[in-house]
């Protein structure tokens, strides 16, 4: 399987059963489109024609920014088919600033290599303007290209040749792993790193013919492109597209997916759980029925065990399994999953002392009131491999607290033109996470991150990011800000606090200030949960010179009377 191209198992997994469900596109209120093996192919062969006539080449990067479209996965597909690369990226949230939009794009340009942008009309005026300071060669609008039209038959057979040139080894997507919009890192796959990967993650998730994906995961992040598109496609099993913005209004429409399609796997980021445990409402639930889900795939954040268990209360009487809550470890340098827990079981929890883990040491105990709990992101799969090292990076003995490393078949081969954040994480053969945890009884416990960042709902936010935004604000001292995140049990994901210094000592001025904050912040997708207005002079700088996030954070939480409420 490994030595063929994504397009050469697309077009085999049509020959079996042109006619079967491959991509179920769910629109609320509206009647799913049904994309059949065989259409949807059909489909994508003619986008690589009009692409080919548009001037796309092989091996060029086409950025896709579209929203919730039926037209998308043809498009996508098409490209893949002429050997170009394609990048999904965010279509911009409502509440994110133009300006910011368009710096994100320029920033994943110059270091992403874009070479063109295939989008809608409606953003034209935005993103038009950078064609003169970037990679970008042109804009494209593929959906209002007449696919009606016919392609002469020398012109498909001409692209089957050129197909036929593509191999394995030739990247087949781009992907950006975390950081706000400017900072992302850019991944390039392979055709045989997602094949190999689908091969072996299917395996651990014991993957079968009856099964039907159903995700709401935006298609821009590896749990949604790895997991919720290419692992079905490839595999040759449905999986049902629903709009992300539209479940963040109204969550149980995936819940209604279930019900209707009768889907049976899901991944979910941690902060899912809570919010559908407390935002659908029990008239929505009335013909809900979660009986045919198997495997509910908590990943992308720690595995927090009151999450899984508001879940599991919430709709077991709606006929979920309890023990279909599973747990998955993965990130996009290893093209998705590391570790993944068994099928059909709970996943093990331990108990971690929460003093002896700030101080960086791991001793498990019996009590869970002193404790952490540690939920387990289960075991490794085929073609990967797990070492837990030392800050020296040195390989820690077992049951020990340190940097988790990988090795992985489906490995990245670096970030695309970036060879210094390369070198930083990649070395003889393995990957350096940046998380923190630790292996016992053959599982992986993921804890945290070894950097500061905050992951807030699955998204991994720079405090530099944020201290920027808030700097900059009217009544704020320039630099003199310090961003971190905190744990909020009820959210079930981080929230990001601020800590910001000011000449301004009138209470009702301070309120005006943190509105100003808070405003920038959400301007800049950057959504601040807590503001705490201090003097000046009052942050504590380490020793290179800096405000020291850690020592500052502990400050704080002596000092509650700084909170602007």
């Amino acid at each position: 399987m490994t030595e063929k191209t994504i397009w050469q198992v697309w077009s085999e997994n049509t020959e079996k059963a042109p006619d079967s469900d491959a991509i179920i596109h769910w629109k609320a209120g509206e009647e799913p489109f049904r994309w059949k093996k065989s259409e949807l192919l059909e489909t994508a062969a003619k986008f690589s024609a009009l692409l080919k006539r548009n001037g796309i080449k092989r091996d060029q990067v086409c950025a896709i920014i579209i929203r919730h479209h039926h037209l998308f996965y043809p498009l996508y597909m098409g490209i893949v088919g002429l050997g170009a690369i394609p990048a999904v990226l965010a279509y911009p949230n409502p509440r994110l600033h133009p300006d910011k939009f368009r710096q994100g794009i320029i920033g994943m340009s110059q270091r992403s290599g874009l070479d063109f942008i295939f989008t809608e009309k409606e953003l034209e005026p935005i993103i038009s303007p950078l064609i003169k300071s970037s990679t970008i060669k042109g804009l494209h609008y593929p959906m209002e290209w007449d696919l009606n039209q016919e392609i002469p038959s020398a012109e498909m057979d001409e692209l089957t040749a050129a197909r036929a040139e593509i191999n394995p080894a030739d990247p087949i997507l781009l992907q950006h792993s975390s950081g706000t919009t400017g900072l992302q890192k850019p991944v390039l796959l392979s055709h045989s790193a997602v094949i190999q990967h689908v091969e072996y993650y299917s395996k651990s998730i014991e993957l079968g013919e009856a099964d039907k994906i159903v995700s709401w995961l935006p298609l821009y992040h590896d749990m949604g492109l790895i997991a919720a598109f290419h692992l079905p496609l490839t595999f040759g099993i449905p999986t049902i597209q629903i709009d992300p913005f539209e479940w963040v209004i109204a969550p149980v429409l995936q819940l209604e997916a279930i019900t209707a399609e009768k889907a049976t796997i899901c991944w979910l980021p941690n902060f899912a759980y809570n919010l559908m445990a407390d935002k659908i409402f029990d008239d929505e639930l009335e013909s809900v029925n979660l009986a045919s889900l198997r495997q509910v795939i908590n990943c992308s954040e720690p595995v927090r065990a009151e999450s899984h268990r508001r879940f599991i209360e919430r709709f077991v009487p709606y006929g979920l399994n309890s023990t279909a809550l599973a747990t998955c470890y993965a990130m996009a340098e290893t093209t998705f999953a590391v570790t993944q827990s068994k099928p059909g079981e709970a996943p093990k929890q331990v108990y971690a002392d929460r003093e002896m883990l700030k101080q960086g040491k791991l001793k498990l105990i019996d009590d869970p009131s002193q404790a952490r709990i540690c939920v387990s992101s289960g075991h490794v799969i085929e073609g990967c491999g797990v070492k837990i090292v030392g800050d020296n990076r040195e390989e820690l003995s077992s049951d020990s607290f340190g940097e988790i490393a990988i090795s992985s078949v489906s490995m990245f081969d670096g970030y695309r033109n970036y060879p210094e954040k390369t070198a930083e994480v990649l070395s003889d053969g393995w990957y350096y996470s940046g998380d923190y945890g630790f292996m016992k009884d053959g599982e992986c416990y993921v804890i945290g991150r070894k950097k500061d960042i905050i992951i807030v709902a699955g998204k991994n936010i720079y405090p530099e990011d944020v201290e920027d935004t808030v700097s900059k604000v009217e009544g704020v001292l320039p630099g003199r800000v310090i961003a971190f995140g905190i744990d909020d049990e009820a959210l079930g994901t981080e929230v990001v606090c601020v800590i910001a210094e000011s000449n301004i000592t009138d209470e009702k001025e301070k309120k005006e200030l943190r509105m100003r904050i808070l405003q920038a912040t959400l301007a800049n997708d950057e959504t601040v949960g807590r503001v705490y207005i201090v003097p000046p002079r009052w942050l504590i700088k380490s020793s290179a010179g800096k405000p020291s996030r850690k020592a500052n954070r502990e400050r704080i939480d002596e000092q509650k009377e700084f909170l602007v409420v």
